[in-house]
């Protein structure tokens, strides 16, 4: 009986030792990153992929793929949205075609400092979250990209001087900028700048040093101009139930890896503006301030933008704006 007994509940036992020791399943996510290796938006999303395997334990393994080659900038939030990749990063303006709440980050003269644009993403941010949550997404961090300028084959002085002027724009508002500036707008995604320029299909741009050298932009113009007009911002989302579906352990590395990654891009972003500038001059551009027509010109521009986005945005510019300038 006792043999009986034994045989019966040591290996019941034995089985219940094996399930409460057995490790959690290790998981991969495939992470879109939108910029190629180099860039640093991408190295920090490396650094943070590589936090979050530290973090999990293993649990929880991101293969980053750069340079849009899971999902293109108009693609990624659908993307993520749907589960085609569970993670993934995006120009926030990219989506103020279905918002004006995302283009915040792209009105001229709004926010120009790094200090500014940091105001500027508090006050934003409680109001992406509400949106985008209803949409199954969440925010896991945003970090800028340096200032942007205007870059030139032939010397500007005003606005006068890009009357005509084929000028990529990669969001609406960029397209709204060049239309108000007297350019003629193409968009142009950030991996097709080079050939744009070769084709003829722009001849000028706005955008920031970083792009400038990833393009590198000196093959085809020779005239960068610190405009600092705007500040805009990539952020990182999570698809919601794939973020719940997660065991806590997972959920909290992915947590506090963005936390990590959001502190580290600001200050990435700062440093990679000095040394992309100073790269762009290295290789023969001539860096200028923007001649005082020019900065007329900008803050008039400025000004109808902010004021044509007020009017359309509806509440949830208004909470921003409230946020931002109380």
């Amino acid at each position: 009986m006792l043999h009986r007994l034994f045989a019966t509940v040591i290996p019941g036992a034995l089985i219940g030792a094996t399930l409460v020791a057995a490790p959690l399943a290790a998981e991969t996510w495939q992470m879109s990153a939108h910029d190629p290796d180099g860039n640093f938006h991408t190295e920090n999303i490396r650094q943070f992929a590589a936090d979050v395997g530290e973090k999990s334990g293993g649990a929880l393994t991101l293969d980053v793929k750069s340079n849009a080659v899971l999902l293109s900038r108009t693609d990624l939030k659908r993307g993520v949205q749907r589960n085609v990749v569970p993670i993934g990063e995006v120009l926030i303006s990219a989506l103020a075609n279905e918002d004006p709440i995302y283009a915040a980050d792209s009105v001229p003269l709004l926010a120009t400092t790094f200090e500014d644009a940091k105001k500027l993403w508090d006050a934003s941010k409680p109001v992406y979250e509400k949106k985008l949550a209803g949409e199954g997404l969440k925010i896991l961090w945003a970090e800028p990209w340096p200032p942007q300028g205007i870059y030139m084959k032939t010397p500007i002085e005003s606005a006068a001087d890009l009357k005509g002027v084929k000028f990529r724009a990669y969001n609406p508002t960029t397209a709204r900028f060049a239309e108000l500036m007297g350019a003629v707008p193409a968009t142009v995604a950030s991996a097709e700048i080079g050939q744009a320029f070769s084709t003829g299909v722009i001849s000028g741009m706005l955008t920031s040093p970083i792009t400038g050298v990833d393009s590198q932009a000196w093959d085809f113009v020779k005239h960068y101009y610190d405009l600092r007009a705007f500040i805009p911002k990539n952020m990182v989302l999570v698809n919601q139930a794939a973020f719940d579906a997660l065991p806590p352990e997972s959920q909290k590395a992915l947590t506090d890896a963005a936390a990590a990654a959001e502190t580290r891009g600001w200050a990435m972003a700062e440093e990679a503006n000095a040394k992309a500038t100073e790269t762009l001059k290295t290789n023969g551009m001539e860096i200028h301030e923007p001649p005082a027509a020019l900065v007329t010109d900008l803050s008039s521009v400025g000004k109808t933008m902010a004021d044509e986005w007020v009017a359309s945005g509806g509440e949830g510019v208004a909470e921003i704006m409230r946020a931002y300038r109380p």
